[in-house]
């Protein structure tokens, strides 16, 4: 009598065929330089696929930082626009988000997901790359990029963001990660956390008088929130430093 083994096998055999002609078929449609580093994945062994995955994955990084800092540049970050971007944003939530037309009344409750894209308008969209390129600037800028701050103070930035979360900051490019659990306890009860998974993010950067380029942080930062990270407390502070390894 045939066991469960012996009537696998069986069905196996005789959809081999049919597999064949269906993969045959599947391949002759593909690019050819595709296939070509499709054969070459399959005969590099496991350490070798990560770092080539790895190396892409940089690239990538590099590709989308490189573009981000020519939008830095068209955007001429100077203390006039620092002070537009503060006026324009400094009391924008999440309702006000949602009656511009740049949230959908749908979006996940505040502590739940990360807000992806199709719950974000086509204005929501550029509104949340562009904010992203400001918090560039003000925390990277510098001549290269077109940016005119006259840095007087050196300033670090730590937040703390749920590990799970923190993709949406990778465009970071000079931070400390350290790893945290953090107890979050939600009035409403939507999202309380015990000992949450948490990642700090410490960023030095220059300030400028007035403390102005703080106060950017802080608006571009709850843009970001509102419109991606979705927290309901998404914390953030800024101490003066008084001494730096980081000498400009």
């Amino acid at each position: 009598m045939p066991n469960i083994e012996s009537i696998v096998r069986q069905i196996n055999k005789d959809l081999v065929p049919q597999f064949e002609e269906r993969l045959r078929q599947e391949l002759a449609s593909k690019d050819r330089e595709w296939l070509v580093a499709q054969v070459v994945r399959l005969t590099l062994d496991a350490h070798s696929l990560q770092e080539m995955d790895r190396k892409q994955i940089q690239e990538a990084k590099l590709r989308r930082r490189m573009e981000r800092v020519d939008r830095v540049r068209e955007l001429a970050l100077d203390r006039s626009s620092l002070q537009a971007f503060v006026g324009k944003h400094a009391q924008t939530d999440r309702d006000g988000l949602i009656a511009a037309g740049f949230l959908l009344a749908g979006t996940p409750e505040k502590g739940t997901d990360l807000i992806v894209p199709p719950f974000l308008t086509p204005t929501g969209s550029a509104l949340l790359v562009h904010t992203k390129d400001f918090l560039f600037g003000l925390l990277f800028g510098d001549e290269s990029t077109g940016t005119n701050l006259r840095r007087s103070q050196r300033e670090l930035l730590t937040m703390a963001v749920p590990r799970d979360k923190a993709e949406a900051l990778d465009f970071m490019k000079a931070t400390t990660e350290l790893s945290a659990l953090g107890t979050w306890q939600d009035p409403e009860r939507v999202s309380n956390d015990q000992r949450a998974d948490n990642v700090l993010l410490e960023v030095e950067y220059g300030e400028i008088e007035g403390e102005l380029v703080g106060d950017g942080v802080v608006c571009a930062l709850r843009l970001i929130n509102n419109l991606e990270i979705n927290e309901q407390v998404l914390y953030a502070r800024m101490i003066n430093v008084e001494q730096t390894t980081l000498i400009a």
